[in-house]
């Protein structure tokens, strides 16, 4: 769904300006390490599956639905990797929205399928290894993301003040 019923009529009344809003962002590696990863066709990057929570959604059902809803895998999330907000972490869609976001990002293991994009919010779906990361157009975002998954205890962003 690429922008939820909610925040859809939350925008009819506040237009374009900067929401601040949930997120979650799904690491998901296959059996061979290679990173889950889509093509978002709204910036034309590559980034790994993830995106705003509904109301009264837990953080790790909005995990699992929002890898599903990106790829057609079903994930089990496995550990909270970071949380990941402040300076840095504002979206601007092409049609003018804007959203500073506080991401959850969550460690996920396969449970089942095979990638597929879903046509609307991403335009390829696959397992990428991270040498073949190295050559794509990613999102500054999932660079932020994935170091912190290199850390061994959940990483959180302190500013330098």
């Amino acid at each position: 769904m690429p922008i939820p019923d909610y925040l859809a009529s939350l925008r009819k009344k506040v237009g374009h300006d900067l929401i601040l809003v949930p997120t979650v962002v799904v690491i998901v590696r296959n059996s061979e390490g290679e990173l889950l990863m889509v093509h978002d066709c709204d910036c034309d990057q590559w980034t790994i599956p993830g995106g705003i929570m509904e109301p009264g959604e837990s953080p790790a059902n909005a995990a699992v639905r929002e890898v599903w809803e990106e790829t057609n895998v079903i994930v089990k999330p496995t550990r909270i990797i970071g949380v990941v907000g402040g300076e840095g972490c504002e979206t601007h869609y092409s049609n003018g929205d804007k959203i500073g976001w506080v991401a959850t990002i969550f460690g996920a293991e396969v449970v089942s399928g095979t990638p597929v994009h879903d046509g609307l919010e991403t335009g390829e779906a696959r397992f990428v290894p991270d040498d073949e990361r190295a050559t794509l157009n990613v999102r500054a975002d999932t660079i932020r993301f994935l170091e912190a998954e290199r850390y061994d205890v959940p990483f959180f962003e302190r500013s330098a003040e």
